[in-house]
């Protein structure tokens, strides 16, 4: 079976299990947007996804990033989705058109700015650490109203909605903690669920999953 066949396969599966959650929750299917997280997979993965018909590709890093996003199709959404250091604010505002992972205020003014500088906007979710966990990024249900109120004030950003990566475990629970507080904020994106747990994330309210491993296969 040929790369893309594989993918394709894959990409089925994953599409109908995300139909049958959405649904199973009275929602609309086309509501959930499938991101293929592409860390580690070589630019060939990324190619045989988009020819079966991924659009929107998800990276880790910026360095990875760099390597693969410039040979993506004109049609492709470009997504970062792990931690931004901001000395790497310059490179992620030209490389992507989504980031997932605004942590700080400090973090999104530098991305504005350097939006500003490319002539372009993007498009942003502010991340959640709804574990608490001491090692994970993201700002506490706490305070993740007062740095939504600085990225909607900022221009050359886009506010999309919240994101977060829950501890290992059941994940339920922070999905719908994080529904609930975007619904308080006023804030329509979701940006929740991974390869494990992704259906869980759909019924919960997520509009975007980020897939790799039920995509792709396990990471080298």
């Amino acid at each position: 079976m040929s790369r893309v066949a594989e993918i394709a396969a894959s990409l089925a599966g994953i599409c109908a299990r995300i139909d049958a959650a959405a649904r199973r929750a009275g929602r609309d299917p086309a509501s959930v947007t499938l991101v293929a997280v592409t860390k580690t997979k070589p630019l060939a993965d990324l190619l045989a996804a988009y020819e079966a018909g991924v659009r929107h590709f998800g990276e880790n890093r910026v360095q990875e990033a760099e390597t693969k996003f410039p040979g993506l199709p004109a049609g492709a959404v470009r997504h970062l989705v792990g931690p931004i250091q901001s000395n790497k604010a310059n490179k992620a505002a030209r490389l992507a058109d989504v980031l997932h992972a605004v942590d700080s205020a400090d973090l999104a003014r530098r991305l504005a700015r350097a939006a500003a500088n490319e002539g372009r906007r993007l498009a942003v979710y502010v991340e959640v650490n709804t574990g608490g966990e001491a090692t994970k990024a993201g700002v506490s249900a706490a305070e993740a109203p007062a740095l939504v109120e600085v990225v909607r004030a900022l221009p050359g950003l886009d506010l999309s909605g919240l994101m977060a990566i829950p501890p290992p475990g059941d994940t339920r629970p922070h999905f719908a903690s994080l529904r609930e507080l975007a619904g308080s904020l006023g804030l329509a994106g979701l940006s929740m669920g991974m390869s494990d747990d992704f259906e869980a994330a759909v019924e919960e309210g997520a509009t975007v999953v980020r897939v790799g491993t039920a995509l792709f296969g396990s990471r080298a």
